[in-house]
């Protein structure tokens, strides 16, 4: 049931089979989201923190005028909004972009583990420090990228996380994303957007067919990119 969770945990340091076993013990619940509901409402006070098992889920942030802005995606595997749990009031949404399932971690347990658990906690800790790098990665992206590097950016970002949790297919991914879902990403119209990901194509770097992405050279795409996963804490180590 959590073993997204136990593999892009054990990413970083290796999971006990009894830090595993409380992890499981923090879970009170599930449920499913249909795509476009929110799995956690901005302004919202959360007593859990939802960790999302299957689909694809974004952060975001809705303007005065109605304009909204994805700050991050969220993949199997991913606490979605563990940062709640010492937040505590939601200052944005976070949103089913997929049918998504879920699972709730109740905040009384999570601080138990902070309390015994200390290894364990500071595991989950780098997990929220993860978030911020993710964050920060994108504010460049959105900032001072090209869209095209930007795009081949997002592209290598999701390859490899959702590689780690075993979401991918040799060089292939699940993108269930429509044109326009992905141009709100980026910060694009529609157009704009075509545009972006046919230039991707003619070059022969992904093709991108169906909502899989392929990448068909992946040092041309990180080398666009500018991709360095050294943000991601990909490398397993004591903690």
């Amino acid at each position: 049931m959590l073993e997204s969770l136990y593999l892009q945990l054990g990413q970083h340091d290796t999971l006990s089979d009894d830090e595993k076993a409380l992890l499981a013990q923090t879970v009170c619940f599930g449920r499913e989201f249909e795509k476009g509901q929110d799995l956690v409402a901005v302004g919202s006070r959360p007593s859990y923190s939802t960790m999302l098992l299957d689909g694809l889920a974004a952060r975001y942030k809705v303007l005065e005028d109605g304009g909204r802005q994805f700050t991050s995606l969220q993949v199997p595997g991913d606490f979605v909004d563990l940062h709640a749990f010492l937040l505590k009031t939601m200052d944005h949404g976070i949103v089913a972009l997929a049918p998504c399932r879920v699972m709730f971690a109740d905040h009384n347990k999570l601080k138990a583990i902070t309390e015994q658990a200390p290894h364990l906690a500071r595991l989950l800790w780098l997990d929220t420090l993860v978030d911020g790098a993710i964050h920060r990665e994108w504010i460049v992206a959105m900032g001072r990228r090209s869209k095209t590097s930007h795009l081949a950016h997002l592209i290598c970002e999701l390859f490899v996380r959702l590689q780690v949790v075993k979401r991918t297919d040799g060089m292939s991914f699940h993108l269930p994303l429509s044109q326009a879902e992905m141009a709100d990403v980026l910060g694009l119209s529609v157009v704009h957007m075509n545009r972006v990901i046919g230039g991707l194509k003619k070059i022969k770097v992904i093709t991108w067919t169906n909502h899989t992405v392929t990448i068909l050279d992946w040092e041309q795409l990180a080398g666009i990119a500018e991709f360095d996963p050294t943000y991601l804490s990909m490398n397993s180590e004591p903690r």
